[in-house]
């Protein structure tokens, strides 16, 4: 997925999550998940499992089919050569 249509599918997530009103903590328990899977599946840092498609659904109704199936991709991993250069993260691959 393209850069740019990644952050606009994590906007439309984040709003359809701002006008729910609910907060992490709110949908975690409506799901019965936790609240930092919550904001991984929003953030696109972790991937929706079909079972629990569902409870987000409940939870936020607001979510379409196509946001469910960005969601149900697994999230792309990259790694960042600016990273190294961060002196903690240097300093311990140095060492």
């Amino acid at each position: 997925m393209e850069e740019s249509s990644r952050a606009t599918v994590i906007r439309q997530l984040h709003n359809a999550k701002c006008s729910s009103g609910k907060s992490y903590n709110q949908i975690a328990q409506e799901t019965g998940l936790t609240n930092v899977y919550v904001a991984q599946l929003l953030r696109r840092q972790a991937q929706l499992k079909p079972d629990t498609v569902p409870k987000l659904r409940s939870a936020l109704p607001q979510l379409t089919d196509d946001h469910i199936q960005q969601m149900m991709r697994p999230p792309m991993r990259s790694y960042d050569p600016c990273l190294i250069q961060e002196p903690t993260v240097y300093r311990s691959i140095i060492s």
